[in-house]
């Protein structure tokens, strides 16, 4: 490893921010404790020439595979010591950064510490043994905020009218998740087949844009999403704290865009969930969403009493493609093929000649389908 990097700081207490400024001539200077893998693969995108956390990587919490993601990338994770550093570098500071030490502008503002393979591997191992106790805590938390948060789907928060069309149709919503990129090109020919209504929950927003697709609705706190994606004539609905405060509306009102609010405990790809399911969709089809314990760790939540009360309630409609595009990593051949319409085959054969109130369920099985096919 080359234990010397030059480079200009990019600074930023919220790495999804800095990653908006970032290129490969930067070094960034972070504070985020155990770094998810979101976060890192935000940063791989832009090639900086180093990464310093001025947190701990891995705290041992949990196994967070940010710090390993981009050691093996190529990007180096330096720690150094204590959130001081982010006040006594600013933003496009001159940074030199030597074995033990780095410096600003010539003068020494710290220690650091270089991250290695090993180094994370270790701590990760360790991490592992205690994620036990971690899972025991989380499912504590989760049980206990489910029966304060359980007016999210028994009507204590009713969905705002949108102009929108959902009902009988089918709606795609997009979350800024792991491979979320990748799913939605894997299920690109279902969208341009079925035409699904297309909800971006903040930076899923994006998302559809750079493949090409204009979202129909945008739905969260909008603290993620671009301006561009914003402008785009898409209805916007704003996720506000149950007491009414909204952090995104000083934003919206900035843009002069109109939208709708919606009060409402949990996250907001839950309320985006619930808003098509409450909209009349028939199948719900969900790329990039949180679902497990890791995901929320990462997000720095202790539970996720509201997600397992959506997916409660959605659950019926709802197609998960979380990961479909990781399901083949070569072509099927043709007797997969043969043998998957083989299998097919009699369902679909009940399902047409079913009564009416069969339609849906024959609609979630060609979705299924689809997903499975990667088409």
């Amino acid at each position: 490893m080359k234990n010397v990097v030059r480079g200009k700081a990019r600074v930023d207490g919220r790495t999804k921010s800095l990653v908006k400024r970032l290129s490969s001539c930067d070094i960034a200077i972070i504070d985020h404790a155990d770094l998810d893998q979101l976060a890192a693969e935000s940063l791989i995108s832009c090639r900086p020439r180093a990464v310093v956390n001025c947190s701990a990587s891995i705290t041992g919490r949990y196994p967070n595979t940010g710090p390993l993601s981009l050691i093996r990338a190529g990007v180096p994770i330096i720690e150094a010591s204590g959130s001081l550093v982010m006040q006594e570098i600013r933003d496009g500071d001159s940074v030199l950064i030597t074995r033990d030490a780095i410096y600003r502008n010539g003068n020494l503002v710290s220690a650091v510490i270089w991250l290695d393979e090993d180094t994370i591997l270790a701590k990760l191992a360790l991490a592992q043994d205690r994620l036990k106790l971690e899972l025991a805590s989380f499912v504590d938390n989760t049980l206990v905020y489910a029966k304060q948060e359980q007016g999210l789907i028994l009507g204590g928060y009713p969905a705002p009218a949108i102009r929108t069309n959902i009902k009988g149709r089918q709606a795609l919503v997009v979350v800024r998740g792991h491979h979320h990129r990748q799913d939605i090109q894997a299920i690109r020919t279902y969208i341009q087949e079925v035409k699904p209504v297309l909800i971006g929950v903040d930076g899923g927003a994006d998302a559809l844009l750079e493949l090409g697709m204009r979202p129909d609705l945008i739905v969260g706190d909008m603290d993620s999403v671009s301006d561009s994606a914003l402008q785009t004539g898409a209805e916007i609905v704003v996720h506000a704290y149950t007491d009414g405060t909204a952090p995104g509306a000083a934003r919206i009102e900035r843009l002069g865009l109109p939208a709708v609010f919606w009060p409402a405990p949990g996250t907001s790809e839950d309320i985006a969930l619930l808003l098509a399911y409450d909209q009349g969709a028939e199948v719900i089809v969900a790329v990039g969403t949180h679902s497990n314990m890791l995901d929320f760790l990462e997000k720095g939540r202790q539970g996720m009493a509201s997600t397992f009360l959506v997916r409660l309630k959605v659950g019926s409609r709802l197609v998960d493609a979380r990961g479909v595009s990781r399901l083949y990593h070569q072509s099927l051949h043709w007797s997969h093929l043969a043998g998957i319409f083989a299998a097919a085959l009699i369902p679909l054969v009940m399902v047409l000649t079913a009564s009416p109130a069969s339609r849906h369920y024959f609609q979630l099985l060609m979705v299924h389908l689809l997903l499975l096919l990667q088409i």
